[in-house]
């Protein structure tokens, strides 16, 4: 058995795409997944199985997701090998030990063209400051990032690449739980 961590991109928003966290783990059950948790109610599901194609993993979970619930929710799943490599790169903890509460990371679905992190880094203007490394947009919001226009939102858009955000108290609680 593998442990994965599944990531929802936008339940539990503003009374929107509404799941609870119990029905989630009920509908995961059903397809054969194991030792499944949840991490608050934004989407985050920490679960083990047999299945290595993460790919194939990801559309059984939107297909059931999309079945049980009827939202069309973008899903993205990480191993724990490749968890630990996000919980560990990031620059802002690692070269500059900057407040945590002012960190975030962005796990893409794939990596942007050139092209278009270039449009993402001319848009920018800060004093946000992100660094991307693989496939993780690590953020650093100076003032908070509710007041920042580098949102989650823009980032998809400039980089025309799906993706989800975490902050790096959630981010490491995950990192927890797969430890456990």
């Amino acid at each position: 058995m593998t442990k994965y961590i599944a990531l929802l991109r936008g339940i539990n928003v503003s009374g929107q795409k509404l799941i609870k966290m119990d029905a989630l783990r009920a509908s995961l059950d059903k397809l054969g997944y194991q030792n499944i948790q949840t991490y608050i109610q934004s989407g985050n599901i920490v679960f083990e199985t047999s299945e290595s194609d993460q790919e194939k993993l990801e559309n059984q979970i939107h297909e059931n997701i999309k079945g049980t619930f009827s939202f069309d929710v973008p899903v993205i799943v990480r191993s724990k090998e490749e968890w630990t490599a996000t919980f560990g790169d990031n620059p802002f903890i690692n070269n500059r030990n900057e407040e945590i509460t002012k960190l975030y990371v962005t796990i893409l679905a794939e990596d942007p063209s050139e092209e278009n992190f270039k449009v993402l880094q001319d848009f920018h203007s800060g004093p946000e400051e992100f660094i991307k490394v693989g496939l993780n947009l690590y953020l650093f919001y100076v003032n908070g990032a509710g007041k920042s226009k580098l949102d989650h939102n823009t980032i998809e858009r400039k980089l025309k690449v799906k993706g989800t955000s975490r902050n790096w108290k959630t981010t490491t609680k995950l990192m927890e739980m797969l430890n456990a």
